[in-house]
This record gives C-alpha cells, structure tokens and sequence, in this order.
C-alpha cells in the first residue's frame, strides 16, 4: 500500500502548473467471470486515483492482493497460481479522459471516452474506454464499465479449471474524487 500511496503522490507532484487535482484512495474496482460451472467475483476498495481536472489527465494504481473474494481459496489461487501477485504486485492505468473540461460536468452523469495503457500482470495494453463523470458537491463522481480479455494479458489458466473461467473478465470502476488537499 505504501507503493501506491508512494506512486500516486509522485503523480499528484507531475502535474504541472496550479492545475485542479482530484483524487482518493478508497476508489472501488470489481470484476466478474461467469462461465456456466461458477461465477468468480472480488472487489478491491484500496484503489489509488488522481484525475487532473484541467487537462483529463487520470492514473490509477492498485495493489492485487487487495482484491476480496467470497472463498478464501478463490483468493488464494487468484494470487498465488493466476495473478502471481509477488511477481506482479499492482496493476495500473495512465490515460486521458478526452475531450474532457469541468464544465461540461453537471448533476447527471456525462459520457467521456477515456484511453490509456492499462497494466496487469506485468502487461501493458492501450485501451479505450467509456468512463461517466457527474458532480455532487464538490467531488467528481466517476464510474466506468469494460471488459478485458485474460489472454491479453498473459494470465495463464491451467487447462483443468479452463472451464471455470471466463476468458473475458467484465470490470467495474467506482471512485469518489475529492479536491487535492481537502
């Protein structure tokens, strides 16, 4: 945790200028594998995100060992046999919402396409993605829906659990940003 608290301060500093920054560190990210033998689902609460509002700079960091699962065994395979999360602690994004000003974000969610390299596994790929923004006070209320492919990202799954894997991963985003330096 301290690396990504380490990482998204030293992003927060890379910003240039007085530019408005918003961030939080308890943003949420979920995936989802349904195949017909089980779903597979965790959460992670610990992620790490900085948006920089003036030019729709976004980076997020989070540390895989911090995704929950309703099975403790679940989690321990994910970590131990699929992720190999020693190896590969965190996965990341740094990316641009595009097209992006603050003051097209009012009350009700705006769409934004955002692109970026996203980082699993050691792995980064661009992506391109839709993310919704709205307002309520003075946070930027953020959330995104999209899936990844596991092959992509060289995640290796063992042919006798082939089946009980998805090989597309639906992933869920969620983050509260509040004002730098509230």
């Amino acid at each position: 945790m301290k690396k990504s608290v380490l990482f998204i301060s030293l992003v927060v500093l890379s910003f240039a200028g007085m530019a408005q920054k918003y961030m939080t560190q308890s943003g949420t990210i979920k995936f989802f594998s349904e195949t017909p033998v089980e779903n597979i689902e965790a959460v992670n609460n610990q992620v790490s995100t900085v948006l920089n509002a003036e030019n729709g700079e976004l980076v997020f960091s989070l540390l895989i060992k911090a995704f929950v699962f309703e099975k403790a065994l679940m989690q321990e395979h994910f970590n131990e046999k699929y992720m190999e999360s020693d190896q590969f602690p965190k996965s990341t994004f740094k990316g641009k919402l595009l097209d992006f000003s603050l003051d097209q974000l009012s009350s009700e969610f705006t769409d934004f396409k955002v692109k970026g390299e996203l980082t699993i596994h050691g792995v980064t790929k661009e992506i391109e993605i839709v993310a919704q923004l709205k307002l309520e006070g003075d946070q930027i209320v953020a959330k995104s829906n999209f899936t990844v492919e596991v092959a992509d990202y060289e995640i290796k799954i063992p042919s006798a659990v082939r089946e009980n894997i998805a090989k597309t991963i639906e992933i869920t985003v969620n983050a509260d940003y509040e004002p730098y330096g509230k």
